[in-house]
């Protein structure tokens, strides 16, 4: 395991941010950071360093040039082997050992129903999913962090084993990174074709990317003979879907493990249930009640 001396911290969505930065710092861990980022640390009494003193060129173009440089995506991309660390060396490059970022609100942007083609294009991020995809590449010496919500275990981790994150969870974070970005550059992609050519936007965009995650490996498919599994909307973390209830984020309480065919049928005996006022039972065999 690679103990965690050097970091980034360039977030939109701050939350945890200081006291996750406060755990970095208890361990020793230089702090490299920018924007608001650096200001909410600084602020904090957390001291930062800027990604500009670190790589020795400043931000650009209104802060879309800031991280793209090599003793950045050098630091991060650099494996723990003699060639790699001579080149870094003759380079001045330095090991970065965790990113955390998480992107610039693009979805929450264009859902805005009077958002303008400007504003729009200045949420594409690109810098951030830079960082995070050389991050994830090289997983087997960074760790990438995309999502506050694994701060606190990556802290505990980092308490236990002497500041530095197991294998196994470097990998785990690298491969939420490459799901986070798929998502992303699919809105991107969903909200570009949209756009007709008058400036107006479609109800429906001309490419619709969606993601799903896997919530039950089912016993079998169709046939006994075929493999199967029950995906649900991985943007929509509650069991339900508008106004309808659904299955996924049910719980099995007994039995054998789901079938594709019980799926069906849990699913017709429910669409059958909402039907009525009252609490009401439904039975049913190859969907019919």
């Amino acid at each position: 395991m690679t103990k965690i001396r050097r970091a980034i911290l360039s977030v939109s969505d701050k939350r945890g941010l200081v006291d996750f930065a406060r755990g970095l710092a208890r361990h020793g861990v230089e702090i490299l950071s920018t924007g608001g980022t650096a200001r909410a640390l600084n602020e904090a009494g957390i001291e930062t360093v800027a990604i500009s003193d670190h790589t020795g060129a400043p931000e650009i173009l209104d802060g879309r040039v800031k991280t793209l440089h090599p003793k950045i995506h050098g630091g991060l991309l650099g494996r723990d082997t003699d060639d790699h660390r001579a080149q870094m060396a003759a380079n001045q490059i330095e090991p970065i050992d965790l990113v955390a970022v998480n992107l610039y609100p693009f979805e929450a942007t264009v859902a805005k129903p009077d958002v303008s083609f400007e504003d729009a294009i200045e949420k594409i991020d690109i810098g951030g999913p830079s960082m995070l995809r050389s991050a994830a590449k090289n997983h087997e010496r960074v760790t990438v962090v995309v999502d506050p919500d694994d701060y606190d275990a990556i802290l505990a981790e980092m308490d236990a084993g002497g500041g530095a994150v197991s294998d196994a969870t470097r990998t785990k974070l690298a491969t939420k990174v490459f799901v986070r970005t798929a998502a992303y550059d699919g809105a991107i992609a969903a909200y570009l074709t949209s756009l007709e050519a008058d400036g107006s936007r479609a109800e429906l965009p001309g490419t619709l990317t969606v993601q799903f995650e896997r919530e039950l490996v089912l016993r079998y498919g169709e046939n006994p003979h075929q493999t199967a599994a029950f995906y649900r909307d991985g943007a929509s973390p509650l069991p339900r879907s508008g106004n309808r209830p659904t299955l996924a984020g049910a719980e099995v309480l007994q039995g054998k493990a789901l079938s594709y065919n019980n799926i069906l049928d849990l699913d017709a005996a429910m669409a059958a249930c909402i039907g009525f006022e009252g609490p009401t039972a439904v039975v049913v065999k190859h969907t019919n009640p």
